[in-house]
């Protein structure tokens, strides 16, 4: 079997749709696809049947924003119940809180002589059920003419060292896993490779973690290099994590496709996230 188990879509800060998504796993061949949205899962559901009606198997998942002071340890979840009111109130709080952070960098914007509305941020979103993402203001400042290309805007002003990054209402990992345990899911470190901590600062975070029932590692991941990919797995075996993999994909014709890099979920991993 192969999976990519991280897929965004355009419920945070992809550009697929559902069945966008689900299209790009069937041509990347498949057998298994999570979609991990931002600090949402509003379009899990439609995707979950999608997948089904296409003959692939899929997953719950999200990717929970969070943060150890200024530094991002992303948080995947997957197999949780959505029906869960410890889940749906988590989600109401990050989804607020994406509003009081979003009001706040467009006040330092504005400070930068970009002028940018909470509307017009608002308006990029899929629906008003899902958090502001940063963005989707920086695809608001693109429409407006203050840049070319939201990537490039969001490195320029939003990202950690620049002058509008703000990163008030992050939830800690500690906070996201015990809300995707509690909601009877599978809480993994994302992307432990791009993670701003030197090697033994990483190595005692996951320990800690570890402790907290962190389930798995995303050791197999687009941007890690093989002694990367590596390390990490010994880290899992060490700790006794699962190992997952994702591509991280946003939309097409990016250096990132579903599918890859090629991950076998282990027959661990298919048991812990029920999938036969």
């Amino acid at each position: 079997m192969t999976a990519d188990l991280h897929v965004h879509t355009r419920a945070s800060d992809g550009l697929f749709t559902p069945e966008e998504a689900a299209a790009q796993a069937l041509r990347a061949g498949l057998s298994l696809v999570a979609i991990t949205d931002h600090d949402t899962a509003a379009n899990t559901e439609e995707f979950n049947t999608v997948c089904e009606n296409a003959g692939i198997k899929s997953v719950n998942g999200i990717e929970i924003s969070a943060y150890v002071g200024d530094v991002k340890i992303h948080t995947l979840g997957y197999g949780f119940d959505l029906g869960s009111a410890v889940f749906r109130d988590f989600l109401k709080e990050l989804r607020e809180g994406s509003f009081e952070r979003t009001g706040a960098i467009l006040c330092k914007l504005g400070g930068c002589g970009v002028h940018i509305s909470f509307a017009e941020a608002a308006a990029e979103r899929q629906s008003d059920q899902t958090p502001v993402h940063a963005m989707h203001i920086a695809r608001a400042a693109v429409k407006k003419g203050y840049a070319s290309d939201p990537i490039k805007f969001y490195m320029t002003y939003m990202m950690y060292g620049k002058p509008a990054f703000v990163n008030i209402c992050r939830p800690t990992p500690e906070k996201a896993i015990q809300v995707i345990n509690s909601a009877g899911g599978t809480a993994v470190i994302a992307h432990p490779g791009r993670i701003d901590l030197g090697k033994t600062e990483l190595y005692s975070l996951i320990a800690r973690l570890a402790r907290e029932s962190l389930g798995g590692i995303e050791a197999v991941y687009s941007a890690h290099t093989e002694i990367q990919t590596a390390y990490f797995r010994e880290i899992a075996r060490e700790f006794g994590l699962l190992v997952t993999g994702g591509s991280d994909t946003h939309f097409s014709g990016g250096a990132r496709r579903v599918g890859s890099p090629v991950f076998h979920p282990s027959e661990a991993l298919l048991q812990r996230l029920k999938i036969c």
